[in-house]
């Protein structure tokens, strides 16, 4: 599975809460905590959670959702 792109690495959390995993999706300038990807049983599917008030470019937006859709390959 990839995690790391042009800007954004993506590394699964100390902390698994529940039964799916948690990643935290970071700068790869500063390795700052931008947001979260972690299952969300309301529509039943991994999602995005910030963390802070970043600003996305659409290249960005799409390495977040390439790596949702990644999740939710592996667990069908």
């Amino acid at each position: 599975m990839k995690t790391e792109y042009q800007y954004l690495v993506f590394t699964k959390a100390d902390k698994q809460p529940g039964k799916t995993e948690v990643w935290e999706c970071r700068s790869k300038n500063g390795g700052t905590i931008l947001g979260i990807v972690k299952w969300f049983c309301g529509w039943r599917q991994y999602c995005y959670f910030d963390e802070c008030a970043a600003v996305y470019s659409t290249g960005c937006l799409r390495d977040v959702a390439d790596f949702m859709q990644q999740l939710a390959t592996t667990r069908s």
